[in-house]
């Protein structure tokens, strides 16, 4: 048995002698408050907690699995807050909406209950936020049933109503642990209250374990001859019940007495010739739904009393067909949450319902099939430590994000057994060692984008990305800038060669459209010879990350940072509103490809796919010739004279 005091502490009921606990270690979130005494004098109803911040708010209880289970939440408004607005919020079971509830007066406690079967070793009872109102809860219970009552063809039951007739109490709370809320009707006028003494010792429980307090009262029709009909509202025309009657002699009779009766059903008979037994429950239910909602009691021909009952349950199906995600994946998720202190909304179940899909989260959705985790963003969320080996038990995934965390140690070989992974961004950590082969070559094939930039001791085939960064960066380039650092130097000859290249261009400019659309075309079919560096534009996608950083502007368009496995790259794009740098793409194209110098900076590669033009240059990542020249980058060093002659000469050469 299971009894959470919401909000409260850990106590024993002094009159129930019910064990309550807090649910302080139970859920994280939400705020305990606590209701006037003058609205409830019942200790177990005197607290709650609130959930004024989150979608969803979850408990996670430890059940056995397969165990049946009557699961009852009770909600006591009592105007806590001081605002005297009356929410209304929805409450799920795992992924399955349980019930929608509303409050409809701040005094009296709200009750929502459910036979339900788990089919994990946990339940999560999540409250969520629809927007009507801060949802809260006071009391959560779990009260263990036997297997063979309570038997539904499919689903579970969800409380529909629960009488104890003939009592003078609106209200009957537990008396112990396998007692229930009991609400009283008030009598009819063609019936009758009657009350007999009967003990819980005296009483023959039966499986429903109804006890002697609600037994000991009855009610019968007033004119003794007259049917006694019971008859329930219904909320939709397709709803289906499950309907349990429980019945026991509260008289002792005479030989001479007798008390039998038939059920009738939809005006046909049902059970015939049924008499209550004294000092003992019987239970008589509908072995599958019913849609009808009225039964009577008729007397029989040889009874010489009239119909009587003690109580009466009513239920609705309830189909909880929405599947919850996959165990194992959800075992990872937690485990990684646990692992790395996730700092996120993370409760309830990871991917169901698709509404209050974890953030970072994505998964796989069908007709029946269970969800599956396919992505995985933690990216810029405080990570450190090593990559978790929980990350290789989501088998589905293809997405993984870790970068901009503080994580360390080697690239696991795990990584490259993850059989659906498309994407892995491990850029902007502390990552060393070597990566391993597997993905290496997976990125060669071009399954998998890779992306390892800024993680300072990473290794490729025994070289260092630190080492090859140096090796680079001592190269001071020129290509943005050589024309103004050459004016600054004012060597003759550099001037010269500038002046002698603007006018061979502004010359280019003024030919006419055929002229320059013959020469794309050449130069164009002169460009198909060098396939071994052309990329798709998908390709240029995936090495710039769909474009996500911007290095630098120009006339031929922007200037986006890649990475070509672990090797940062310059990819510029053509602005398609940028004629002159169409014609600048084809020429540096032709003439890079073939002129390489230590000064120059090398093109890579080129993508000539239709309307998608870009060039694919070394990064580099110390600035270009006019921030050295004028001192303005912050990694500048002094530049001698002989230094800028030199590179002038060059230029020009």
């Amino acid at each position: 048995f299971i009894s959470i005091d919401c909000g409260g502490v850990n106590y024993t009921d002094t009159s129930t002698h019910i064990n309550y606990v807090s649910d302080a270690n139970i859920i994280n979130s939400g705020v305990r408050e606590t209701i006037s005494s003058e609205i409830s004098t019942i200790q177990l109803l005197r607290r709650l907690r609130s959930f004024p911040e989150g979608k969803r708010n979850c408990y996670k209880i430890n059940v056995t699995r397969g165990s049946k289970y009557l699961i009852r939440t009770t909600f006591l408004y009592g105007n806590y807050d001081g605002r005297n607005m009356l929410p209304h919020f929805d409450l799920l079971l795992g992924a399955n909406k349980w019930a929608t509830v509303n409050i409809n007066n701040a005094s009296n406690p709200q009750l929502e209950e459910i036979i339900h079967v788990p089919s994990l070793d946990y339940v999560q009872i999540c409250l969520v936020d629809t927007g009507h109102g801060t949802p809260f809860i006071t009391t959560i219970e779990f009260r263990t049933l036997k297997n063979h009552t309570y038997v539904t063809q499919y689903g579970s039951l969800k409380l529909y109503l629960r009488n104890d007739f003939g009592s003078d109490i609106i209200y009957r709370y537990p008396t112990d642990v396998y007692d229930r809320l009991w609400y009283i009707l008030e009598p009819f006028e063609d019936w009758t209250n009657l009350s007999g003494s009967i003990s819980d010792d005296s009483l023959d429980k039966g499986d429903y374990q109804l006890r002697a307090t609600i037994m000991r009262t009855a009610v019968t029709p007033t004119n003794a001859s007259d049917p006694l009909s019971i008859s329930w509202g219904q909320n939709h025309e397709t709803d289906e019940f499950y309907v349990y009657m429980h019945f026991t002699e509260i008289q002792v009779l005479t030989t001479n007495q007798t008390r039998q009766f038939n059920i009738m059903r939809n005006g046909e008979l049902w059970i015939p010739n049924f008499s209550p037994r004294y000092l003992a429950v019987d239970t008589l239910y509908t072995s599958s739904a019913i849609s009808e909602k009225e039964i009577e009691f008729v007397r029989t021909g040889n009874s010489t009393l009239p119909p009587i009952i003690s109580a009466l349950e009513v239920y609705t199906v309830i189909d909880l067909q929405k599947p919850e995600t996959f165990q194992g994946d959800v075992d990872a998720i937690t485990s990684i949450k646990s692992v790395y202190g996730v700092k996120r909304d993370w409760q309830g179940d990871p991917c169901a319902p698709a509404a209050y899909l974890w953030d970072g989260l994505n998964c796989t959705y069908g007709d029946d099939e269970v969800p599956r985790i396919t992505t995985l963003n933690l990216s810029s969320s405080g990570l450190s430590g090593k990559i978790d080996p929980s990350i290789s038990k989501l088998t589905m995934l293809e997405k993984l994000d870790l970068s901009n965390n503080s994580l360390n140690d080697e690239v696991p070989d795990f990584l490259s057994q993850l059989q659906h992974l498309k994407i892995l961004n491990l850029e902007k950590n502390n990552l060393s060692g070597s990566i391993p082969s597997a993905l290496v070559e997976k990125s060669k094939e071009g399954s998998l984008t890779l992306s390892l930039g800024q993680n300072p001791h990473i290794c490729e085939h025994g070289q260092c990305i630190e080492h090859r960064k140096h090796r680079n960066n001592i190269v001071i380039p020129l290509v943005a800038s050589i024309c103004g650092g050459l004016i600054l130097l004012g060597t003759v000859t550099a001037i010269l060669w500038i002046l002698r290249r603007r006018k061979s261009k502004a010359s280019m400019v003024e030919k006419d459209q055929s002229e320059i659309s013959e020469q794309h075309t050449k130069q164009e079919d002169s460009l198909k010879q060098s396939k071994k560096q052309i990329c798709s534009h998908s390709d240029i996608c995936k090495i710039t990350n769909n474009f996500n950083t911007i290095v630098g502007r120009g006339g031929f368009g922007t200037v986006y940072l890649g990475y070509i496995y672990d090797t940062p790259v310059a990819v510029k794009i053509l602005s398609p509103s940028s004629f002159r740098g169409y014609e600048q793409f084809q020429a540096e194209v032709t003439l890079l490809l073939r002129v390489h110098h230590k000064n120059l900076t090398s093109l890579i590669g080129y993508c000539d796919e239709g309307s998608n033009k870009s060039l694919i240059y070394e990064y580099m990542a110390n600035g270009n010739l006019l921030e050295h020249l004028s001192g303005t980058h912050s990694k500048s060093k002094f530049l001698s004279w002989e230094d800028r002659l030199r590179i002038a000469v060059d230029a020009a050469l």
